[in-house]
C-alpha cells in the first residue's frame, strides 16, 4: 500500500491506473477506524480495480464547541489495518494540503436546503465543511466510485445532490450500518462511552425500530410516533435534539400515501452525541 499527503503524487500514481484502464474507487474517513469503515473499504474494493482511503479530520465540519481537537487520531494504527485489508492508495493529507490558503478564507461548497434541516440546525455549518472537503478529494483523487455509510444518511443524500447539481463524474454508493452486537450503530465516537453508557445508548436504536415497526403496521401519526420515540430515549437517560421521520429522497414532512420513509434521531448522552437512522419502505 502507498502512503501519500501529497496532491501531486496522489494524481501521479491514479494517473498510472487509468492508463492501465484501471477504475478507482474512493473511501473518505476522518480516521480511528473501526468495522464500520472497514466495511465500507471492503465494498470500495468490490467497486473498482484500485482502492483509495483518505483519513482527514476536516476541521471545517467542527462547530466551535465540538470535539476537533479531542477526535481520535489513530493514523498509524489505521494505516497497518488498511495495508491488510489490500488498499492501494491511504491519503492522509495535512490541513494545509487540503486548505492551502487558510481555512478561513477556503472556498466552500453548499447544498442548500437538504443542509439546513435536521443535523444541518442542530450543526450550522458543518455541512458545508462536509461538501466542500469531499468536493476537494474527488477533485484530487477523481473516483470513478466513492464509498459512504448510511448511518450518516443525511449527509449521503446532500453529497449526492452535490454530484448530480456540479454533474461531477462519480458514483456514489451507500454502505449499510454496521453495528455492534447489542444494536448500537457503529461510530468512531463510540470510543468517548464507557460500557454502561454503551448499554444505554441502544436506546436510540430501539426508538427508532419501534417507529420503523409502526409504521410498517400502518400508523400515520407521524408526529405521535416522533414524540413517543423521544419520550422512549429520554427515559433511558439520554437528552434527544431530535427525532424526525421524513421523506427519504428529500427530507420534506411525509403524507399518507408516502412510500419510501426515514426515521432521523439525534440524542446526546453526557457530553457525547449520537446519531442513527433507519429506513422505511411501504
Amino acid at each position: 500500500m502507498k502512503r501519500f499527503d501529497s496532491v501531486d503524487d496522489v494524481r501521479a500514481l491514479i494517473a498510472e491506473w487509468r492508463e492501465a484502464g484501471g477504475t478507482v474507487a474512493l473511501a473518505p474517513t476522518m480516521g480511528n477506524l473501526h468495522k464500520g469503515h472497514m466495511s465500507l473499504v471492503a465494498r470500495a474494493a468490490g467497486e473498482a480495480d484500485h482502492v483509495v482511503v483518505s483519513v482527514f479530520v476536516n476541521p471545517t465540519q467542527f462547530g466551535p464547541n465540538e470535539d476537533y481537537e479531542d477526535y481520535p487520531r489513530t493514523l498509524d494504527v489505521d494505516a497497518r489495518r488498511l495495508s491488510r485489508a489490500g488498499v492501494d492508495l491511504l491519503f492522509a493529507p495535512s490541513v494545509e494540503t487540503m486548505y492551502p490558503d487558510g481555512v478561513d478564507v477556503a472556498t466552500t461548497v453548499n447544498v442548500p436546503g437538504l443542509s439546513d434541516v435536521l443535523e444541518g440546525e442542530h450543526r450550522p455549518g458543518h455541512f458545508e465543511g462536509v461538501t466542500s472537503v469531499v468536493c476537494r478529494l474527488f477533485n484530487i483523487c477523481s473516483p470513478d466510485v466513492a464509498v459512504f455509510g448510511q448511518k450518516d444518511y443525511q449527509q449521503f443524500v446532500i453529497l449526492r445532490r452535490m454530484v448530480a447539481d456540479l454533474q461531477l463524474p462519480v458514483r456514489l454508493v451507500a454502505g449499510p450500518t454496521e453495528r455492534e452486537k447489542n444494536g448500537l450503530a457503529m461510530s468512531s465516537r463510540n470510543g468517548y462511552l464507557d460500557k454502561d453508557q454503551q448499554e444505554m445508548a441502544t436506546a436510540i436504536y430501539k426508538s427508532l425500530q419501534q417507529a420503523q415497526t409502526e409504521l410498517l403496521d400502518g400508523a400515520r401519526a407521524y408526529t405521535e410516533l416522533e414524540q413517543f420515540a423521544e419520550e422512549r430515549i429520554t427515559a433511558a437517560g439520554l437528552g434527544p435534539e431530535y427525532v424526525a421521520i421524513r421523506e427519504a429522497e428529500d427530507f420534506s414532512m411525509p403524507g399518507s400515501s408516502s412510500t419510501d420513509l426515514v426515521v432521523l434521531a439525534a440524542a446526546r448522552l453526557g457530553t457525547v452525541r449520537l446519531i442513527d437512522n433507519l429506513t422505511v419502505k411501504l
